[in-house]
C-alpha cells in the first residue's frame, strides 16, 4: 500500500499536492468501513472529517433521548465475524452513547484513525480531464490528487434551521437537536420551547419535560409514532441470535428494507375489522416501524389500505392523551402512515398529560417571528430561557452540495441537480467521474438499515475501484442513458407507493426551494442489491470506462 505522505507532486504555485487513490468524505459508519475495505484491497486513502473524531450523525446528535429506531443487533457492521461476536449490545434499541462507543471501538480495533484527518472540512473537488484525477482542498490548507473521490457524507447530516423572522433576536439559549452540545444542557427550571415534532424532537421532549418549568411544543405537522418498547437484551436470546448470526444477516441483505421480516401476503382489505386490529394491535405493542408497515401487503401502496393502519394509530393515540383537542392535534390526518418517517418514542404521547406541557398548533396559529424574549404566534408571544430547533436536516443532497464539486467542463454537482438530483444506481452521476456516493438519492438509503446499505455500497464501490486498476483503466463514469433510465426508475417505482403524497423530507418539502423529487429507492434492499450484481457482471453496464 502506499503511503499517504508519499509521492508529492509539484503544484503550479510551488506547494506540494499529495498523491493518494482515494479521499473519503466523512468519518462516520460508511466512511470508516470504506478506509477499512480500501486498506485491505492495497488502495491508499484518506478520511476527511469536520468533526473531532469518528461517528458520523452520532457524534453529533446528542441531545437527550437520541437512539437508533432500528434494533441494534441489525443496526452493526456485519463484515467481521470477530467484532460480530466481540461486541455486546445492552439494549434492543441503542441509545447514542452505546452507539458512539461502538464507533470508537471499530475505529480502535482496526486503527482507522492514522488515515483520518479530523477537525478538518473539505472545500472544494474538481476534476482534471487531462490526469484524469480529482484535485481535493480543505480549510486546514491540504491539497490532494486522488484517482476516487467518495463521498461518505451521510443522509441525514446537514442541519436545517427553520425559516423564521428575527431568528436571532432571541437573547435566551438557542439549540438545535443535531448539534448538541457534548457537555449536555440542564433545563432544570426553565421556560423551555421546541420548534419541530419529529423524530429528534419525540425523542427529546419527554425529556425535557422533566426537567423544565415550563415546556411549550410548536408543532406544524403531526408525526406517527410508536412504542419502542426498548428493554435490555436478553443474554440468553442474544447468544442464540449471534449462533446464527450469518443466516440473520443474509435475510437482512434480501429483505425489503434491510432488517429481516417476513414478507406479507394478505391485503389489509381482505380480512375482518377484527383481524386487522389484532393485528395492528401486535404490531404497536412490538415496537417495530418494519413489523408495522410490513403488517399487509398493501399499506405502502393503497390508500384505503393505510386508513386502516393509521387510524388504528390515532386511535391509540387518544386512548392516551387525556384532553380530546390535544389528541386530535397529535392524530396525523394529512399524510398516509410510513410517508413521513414515523417514529419510535418512550412515552412522548404521554408527556402531554403534564400540567407543565404546553401543545402550540402552528396550523391555528401561525409562527409569526422570533422576539428577545422568546417567540411570537398570530395568537401571543411567548417568553423562554432556551429555545430548541427540532427542525431535521437537508436531507439526502444537503451534504453533498455543501460546497462545490466541479466535474467535467467545470459542470458545478449543484448546477446539474437542480431540477432534483440525478444519479445511476444513487453511487455515481454522469459528468463526475470516479465521484462515489455512499448510499446516495436513488438507493434505498433513508429506507432502509443505514448498515446494510452502508456495506452493500462500500463493497460494491471498492469492487469497481478493482476492477479499473484490474484493467489498467483509470476512470468509470456511468452514461446519460443509464442515469436517465435509473433515474426514472427510482420515480416510477416511487409513485407506485404512497410516499410522494406527503410533504416530507423524502421529497425535499422541509426545505423551501429544494426541488420536490422522491429521493430513494423503494424497490426494495434485496431487489437492488441484485441489480447491482447484474451490472458488474456485466462489466459495469451502463458505465464509461477510460
Amino acid at each position: 500500500m502506499t503511503d499517504l505522505h508519499d509521492a508529492p507532486l509539484p503544484a503550479a504555485d510551488g506547494a506540494s499536492v499529495q498523491t493518494i487513490d482515494a479521499v473519503i468524505v466523512g468519518a462516520g459508519f460508511s466512511g470508516m468501513y470504506m478506509l477499512h475495505k480500501l486498506r485491505g484491497l492495497g488502495f491508499s486513502a484518506v478520511v476527511y472529517e469536520a468533526a473531532a473524531d469518528v461517528g458520523g450523525t452520532w457524534y453529533w446528535n446528542r441531545y437527550p433521548g437520541a437512539r437508533c429506531d432500528v434494533e441494534s443487533i441489525n443496526y452493526s457492521y456485519s463484515f467481521d465475524a470477530d467484532l460480530e461476536q466481540e461486541w455486546d449490545w445492552a439494549e434492543r434499541y441503542a441509545t447514542q452513547p452505546e452507539i458512539l462507543r461502538y464507533a470508537n471501538h471499530v475505529a480502535d480495533r482496526f486503527d482507522l484513525r492514522r488515515d483520518m484527518k479530523f477537525s478538518t472540512r473539505v472545500t472544494a473537488a474538481s476534476f482534471d480531464e487531462s490526469t484524469q484525477r480529482w484535485t481535493i482542498t480543505t480549510d486546514q490548507g491540504d491539497d490532494v490528487s486522488a484517482q476516487h473521490f467518495i463521498m461518505a457524507v451521510g443522509c441525514l447530516s446537514t442541519s436545517k434551521t427553520p425559516e423564521i423572522p428575527g431568528i436571532d433576536a432571541f437573547h435566551g439559549n438557542v439549540y438545535h437537536t443535531g448539534h448538541w452540545p457534548h457537555q449536555g444542557v440542564d433545563f432544570t427550571g426553565q421556560r423551555v420551547g421546541v420548534i419541530g415534532t419529529g423524530s429528534s424532537a419525540i425523542q427529546s421532549i419527554p425529556i425535557f419535560a422533566e426537567q423544565a418549568a415550563q415546556l411549550t411544543v410548536f408543532q406544524r405537522t403531526p408525526n406517527f409514532s410508536l412504542p419502542a418498547k426498548n428493554a435490555p437484551h436478553d443474554p440468553e436470546a442474544m447468544k442464540a441470535l449471534k449462533a446464527r448470526y450469518p443466516e440473520h444477516r443474509q435475510e437482512a441483505r434480501t429483505s425489503g428494507f434491510g432488517v429481516p421480516n417476513p414478507e406479507p401476503q394478505k391485503s389489509a382489505l381482505e380480512v375482518s375489522a377484527d383481524e386487522r386490529e389484532r393485528t395492528y394491535h401486535d404490531g404497536f405493542e412490538k415496537g417495530s416501524l418494519v413489523g408495522m408497515l410490513l403488517a399487509y401487503n398493501d399499506l405502502i401502496t393503497d390508500k384505503a389500505a393505510n386508513d386502516t393502519a393509521a387510524e388504528y394509530v390515532r386511535q391509540r393515540i387518544r386512548g392516551i392523551v387525556t384532553d380530546p383537542d390535544v389528541a386530535e392535534t397529535l392524530a396525523p390526518k394529512d399524510h398516509p402512515l410510513g410517508t413521513k418517517r414515523p417514529c419510535l418514542d418512550t412515552n412522548y404521547y404521554a408527556t402531554y398529560n403534564r400540567p407543565n406541557v404546553e401543545l402550540i398548533d402552528l396550523r391555528k396559529t401561525p409562527l409569526v417571528e422570533m422576539t428577545e424574549r422568546g417567540i411570537r404566534t398570530s395568537g401571543r408571544e411567548f417568553e423562554f430561557d432556551s429555545i430548541v430547533f427540532a427542525t431535521g436536516f437537508d436531507a439526502m443532497t444537503g451534504s453533498l452540495l455543501a460546497f462545490d464539486i466541479k466535474g467535467r467542463d467545470g459542470m458545478l454537482l449543484k448546477d446539474k441537480w437542480t431540477a432534483g438530483p440525478r444519479t445511476y444506481l444513487g453511487v455515481a452521476t454522469a459528468g463526475f467521474p470516479n465521484l462515489w456516493m455512499i448510499t446516495g438519492p436513488g438507493s434505498p438509503s433513508v429506507l432502509s438499515n443505514m448498515m446494510i446499505s452502508i456495506e452493500q455500497h462500500v463493497d460494491w464501490i471498492a469492487d469497481a475501484m478493482t476492477y479499473l486498476r484490474d484493467h489498467d483503466q483509470r476512470a468509470m463514469n456511468p452514461t446519460a442513458a443509464a442515469e436517465n433510465e435509473w433515474t426514472d426508475h427510482v420515480t416510477e417505482v416511487g409513485d407506485t407507493t404512497l410516499y410522494p403524497s406527503a410533504n416530507s423530507w423524502y421529497m425535499g418539502s422541509n426545505v423551501p426551494g429544494k426541488p420536490r423529487v422522491f429521493m430513494a429507492y423503494i424497490g426494495g434492499v434485496g431487489v437492488y442489491r441484485e441489480r447491482c450484481d447484474e451490472i458488474a457482471a456485466s462489466d459495469y453496464e451502463g458505465f464509461i470506462r477510460t
